[in-house]
């Protein structure tokens, strides 16, 4: 290769940083401002580094066969902030792929068109309607990885919004959860900071200030106190997976309607979002999300017995 070649390549690598560098606040913007949260191929675009983004995009190459650079998102991104967008997840990957196949020129029709739904619809007033408090029943591993989701996707702050989470104990082991917070074997680091309040027994984690309650039982808490109401609790403790057990968390004042995020039992809905979440009425106070194994293996199987039915099937977990 030649002196020439070299410098031409190196060029190009200092041109997609200072695309990526431009991209970063913008991306923020989308954010924080309408509550977008934007992805490339489910791969998160919050927070994320110079090198990770360009990386995200090499990314593309894998999945979609198709090269895939900042240059061609940066428009992208440039155009949604300027569309008064509604909160919502775009995956910008995808978005750009199929512009590049379509072979248009013209961005901002491109993304009015496939963001129809969305685009206009920003209210600087609500966000996209009133803040949702939701509380976490229980903090082993599937409501600490739960907080990281909600933490994460925040955005404005003005959707879901992780007020509490109830535990067993005494009080005294603050520390812990906030330690149990930062570090997992398999997801690595918390991205962020988690601070301890101490005195009114409290973790805050990337500005979300979360109560941490100490209950032995639904019918002890009054979320009210805490300034909690009309709040979503999702019970990830397992300990009661029935109409009965979970309507315990419908007496507490403050709680409007509670999740299971486990196979629940009886005559409650099993939920699995994409599948069957149409089926959830006004009146369903008390849904299931179903288990893992539903989880990871219906969408699949959906997708197969749709286009080609399944007579047969066996899974193991």
């Amino acid at each position: 290769m030649s002196q020439d070649q070299l410098d031409t390549v190196f060029q190009q690598w200092q041109d997609n940083e200072a695309r990526a560098e431009e991209m970063i606040p913008l991306l923020g913007k989308l954010y924080r401002q309408y509550n977008v949260i934007p992805s490339l191929f489910g791969r998160s675009l919050i927070n994320r580094s110079v090198t990770r983004i360009l990386k995200n995009h090499r990314y593309v190459r894998k999945v979609e066969g198709t090269e895939l650079s900042v240059a061609d998102t940066l428009p992208m991104v440039r155009a949604m902030t300027e569309l008064e967008l509604g909160p919502a997840h775009i995956d910008i990957g995808r978005l750009g792929v199929a512009f590049k196949h379509a072979g248009e020129s013209d961005v901002v029709a491109f993304l009015k068109r496939e963001l129809a739904d969305i685009v206009g619809c920003h209210d600087s007033s609500g966000m996209g309607g009133e803040p949702q408090d939701v509380v976490l029943y229980g903090f082993g591993r599937i409501g600490r990885i739960l907080a990281r989701i909600m933490i994460e996707k925040a955005g404005g702050g003005n959707l879901l919004r992780l007020r509490a989470i109830v535990v067993r104990g005494s009080g005294d082991d603050l520390e812990k959860r906030a330690s149990l917070l930062r570090r997992d074997s398999v997801h690595g680091p918390f991205s962020g900071s988690i601070d301890v309040d101490y005195d009114n027994h409290a973790l805050i984690a990337n500005g979300h200030y979360i109560r941490i309650i100490y209950a032995d039982s639904p019918a002890e808490i009054d979320y009210t106190a805490y300034g909690i109401d009309n709040a979503i609790v999702v019970d990830n403790t397992g300990k009661w997976r029935d109409r009965e057990g979970l309507a315990q968390h419908l007496e507490s004042r403050g709680v409007s309607k509670v999740l299971l995020t486990a196979p629940g039992k009886g005559d409650l809905k099993n939920i699995v979002h994409g599948i069957n979440h149409q089926t959830i009425g006004d009146d369903d106070r008390i849904v299931s999300a179903a288990s893992c194994t539903t989880n990871a293996i219906v969408p699949v199987l959906k997708a197969i017995d749709d286009e080609y039915g399944i007579v047969h099937g066996h899974v193991e977990t």
